[in-house]
């Protein structure tokens, strides 16, 4: 690739990336139409617990480190200015609360190694469980398990996130939509990568059959990021100046597997794998339907950023809201771990 075209493509991809986080702090783009599905199931209440609220113990261990509570911070930045600062504050709200956080897309800064500082944040969080994440269309455009392993080395991560966006792709201009083949390319990660390899979508959700083929390939475990959150749709249309071009956007506003489906969906297909739900999670009650429903884990992504754009403390204590909120949920259902509470017969579907 020529120095000029190299250029014009770095410049394009920082920003789409400006453009990403401009629209998802400013703006409203949340689906049309469409839900988590979370809504539709609530707890039966148990007026007598018989247990003591501050014992409740909401820790697990997930790829060999302990979490003080089901949560992880989902990808959203990396590869321009801002979000240096926004993965730092993450990364230390993360630290002081002892959960796990994921980093935006890194192809950016494999393609420019000056970028990579902006995904860095060992600095701030030694201990947590670090995700790093490439977008997996990518093994069909020349990366292979070299750059994988350069994405993990670069921000000393536990394990890979493999992103599905074909959606979004083909939406953008420009985008990377050859997905042929990609399945045994991201077994070959799997198999030759040093560590867990976890897949996920972007927002529009994971399939029974998908899931299904991604166990065959041999991945660690999958995130579902269902439909009702983030609609990428929405920011990509938000994006083009072209009326067209918006229209399509438009027309799948309400597109994709609702998160509360999906999970049940992905936990069918992989009974014993860790299974992470994310997708409009937004409140601990959130987090306590997704365990319910099968889930091992919940990734939470905008209302985090938001407060984090603010300040770590901001960040923290929303995450402290949302850990409070799980807990309550739990000391009404009268469940004082989280292997009780997953698939608890005491949530039920509303009629």
């Amino acid at each position: 690739m020529s120095e000029s075209v190299l250029h014009a493509t770095k410049t394009a991809n920082g920003r789409r990336k400006e453009d990403h986080l401009r629209i998802a702090l400013s703006e409203e783009v949340g689906f049309k139409g469409r839900t988590t599905g979370l809504e539709d199931y609530y707890f039966v209440h148990r007026a007598l617990p018989e247990l003591d609220k501050e014992r409740i113990n909401l820790s697990l261990t997930l790829f060999g480190k302990s979490l003080s509570a089901p949560i992880v911070i989902s990808a959203m930045v990396g590869g321009i200015g801002a979000a240096a600062r926004l993965n730092r504050n993450l990364a230390s709200a993360a630290q002081s609360l002892g959960l796990a956080m994921a980093v935006g897309s890194q192809r950016c800064a494999i393609d420019d190694a000056s970028l990579s500082a902006s995904y860095q944040v060992r600095e701030v969080a030694p201990d947590i469980l670090l995700f790093a994440n490439l977008g997996a269309v990518q093994l069909n455009y020349g990366y292979g398990v070299h750059e994988c392993r350069r994405a993990v080395d670069m921000i000393a991560a536990d394990a890979l996130v493999l992103h599905l966006n074909p959606l979004q792709e083909a939406l953008q201009p420009m985008g990377n939509t050859d997905f042929s083949g990609l399945l045994d390319k991201i077994a070959r990660v799997c198999r030759e990568l040093p560590v867990p390899v976890v897949v996920k979508e972007v927002g529009w959700g994971i399939s029974e059959e998908v899931a299904k083929k991604l166990v065959q390939a041999g991945v660690s475990a999958i995130d579902t990021a269902g439909s009702g959150g983030t609609c990428w749709s929405e920011v990509e249309r938000r994006r083009t100046d072209s009326r067209a071009a918006s229209e399509i956007a438009a027309t799948f506003a309400c597109w994709g597997i609702p998160t509360a489906d999906s999970i049940q969906m992905v936990r069918r297909a992989m009974p014993g794998l860790p299974l992470i739900a994310s997708g409009g999670i937004r409140t601990g009650l959130d987090v306590a339907k997704a365990i319910a429903l099968g889930a091992d884990a919940a990734g939470i992504a905008t209302p985090l950023l938001k407060a984090a754009d603010e300040s770590a403390d901001a960040a923290t204590g929303e995450l402290l809201r949302i850990i409070e909120e799980l807990r309550l949920a739990m000391f009404c259902t009268g469940t004082a771990r989280l292997a009780e509470l997953k698939f608890s017969t005491l949530l039920r579907r509303k009629a």
